[in-house]
């Protein structure tokens, strides 16, 4: 799964895809795209019991998109085709102001950038909508009927200039059909990251009611995130990282939270393995068949799979974090091909090779 950062100049976007990436991409000489661990509590528990010689979290693939400020012509063309190949968009916009950082619109004002961008998206849907019904027209004065997909976007177009995305309308099974050759923007999960200051992040900023009622209208999660501080802040070493975060009063980072609310923005949920060997994260879509969750792991496993040896993590924490007081209190369960995975279960897959 990947997820796109989209923001005018200036808002952080290379600093936050630096943050995201542990520093893999991002800023001067680095690539634009890079991996990002989804930090979970759960797997640092599970680390402290087995002792494993690897901890790997979920992950999500970044990419930074190009500026807002390139929408015309074959900039906007450029953007589009970029935003195809993401499963969620990050609007990032920016909250403090820095003589050093000058603003491309002149002053700083979190939540007109919001939506800014959030109508540059409507209206390049829209404008793919417009020149599909002209398209469509034009075949059916030749004799070409699609009756269907043109009453489709008649409907749809008027939503657009109103402001709702893809994602808030309702389709019937015959119009989802319809659209699935396409790639609408607005159909893709949504979160506006909000850059910081340090003051900021301790008191607020300007505008921050007024952009989290804005977004919620819009079922937009809003992530706070101190780019800069963060930054400085993942520098240090890890005991000294602990006391500024808590000095910071963040239980977790801007960065950790904006990784989370992606994962769950795609439906993507954890299973778990773990052993002396290694403890990691296993990332699947929500309703997954455990063999098909098997295959994540290895190919083999999905061919050869037998059963799924499953026990949620609470249970197993309930249990003392001992698979043997699991066996005893009757809480591992043994599932078939078709068992829905759920979020937090440890499971090992038996299988044929």
């Amino acid at each position: 799964m990947k997820i796109g950062l989209i923001g005018l100049p200036a808002s952080g976007k290379s600093t936050l895809l630096r943050l995201l990436t542990r520093g893999e991409a991002g800023g001067p000489g680095k690539a634009n795209v890079g991996v990002a661990p989804v930090p979970d509590e759960r797997v640092d528990t599970l680390e402290r019991i087995y002792k494993p010689r690897r901890k790997i979290y979920a992950q999500l693939e970044c990419v930074e998109l190009p500026d807002l400020q390139l929408l015309h012509g074959s900039g906007a063309q450029q953007l589009a085709e970029a935003l195809k190949h993401v499963d969620a968009i990050v609007l990032v916009v920016r909250a403090f102001a820095a003589p050093h950082v000058p603003h491309v619109l002149g002053d700083v004002d979190a939540l007109r950038d919001a939506q800014k961008v959030y109508d540059e998206l409507l209206l390049m849907d829209w404008s793919l909508v417009e020149t599909r019904l002209g398209r469509l027209r034009e075949m059916q004065r030749k004799g070409v009927r699609h009756d269907a997909e043109i009453a489709l976007f008649e409907r749809v177009q008027p939503e657009l200039e109103a402001g709702k995305p893809f994602r808030a309308l309702e389709f019937s099974r015959e119009e989802q059909a319809l659209l699935r050759g396409y790639a609408f923007l607005t159909t893709k999960p949504l979160i506006v990251a909000v850059n910081v200051d340090e003051d900021q992040l301790r008191r607020g900023y300007a505008g921050r009611e007024e952009l989290h009622a804005w977004a919620g209208e819009r079922g937009v999660p809003v992530v706070e995130v101190a780019a800069l501080i963060e930054a400085e802040i993942a520098e240090l070493p890890p005991e000294e990282q602990a006391a500024f975060m808590e000095d910071l009063g963040l239980k977790q980072s801007g960065v950790a939270r904006l990784a989370r609310s992606a994962y769950e923005a795609l439906d993507l949920i954890s299973f778990f393995t773990a052993s002396e060997r290694e403890v990691r994260a296993w990332t699947v879509v929500r309703g997954t068949p455990a063999k098909e969750a098997g295959g994540v792991i290895h190919s083999d496993i999905e061919r050869g799979f037998i059963r799924a040896e499953v026990v949620h993590f609470d249970d197993f924490i309930r249990a003392g974090g001992s698979m043997a007081a699991v066996r005893e209190q009757g809480l591992l369960r043994l599932e078939g091909k078709d068992y829905a995975v759920q979020d937090g279960d440890m499971i090992y897959f038996r299988f044929n090779v």
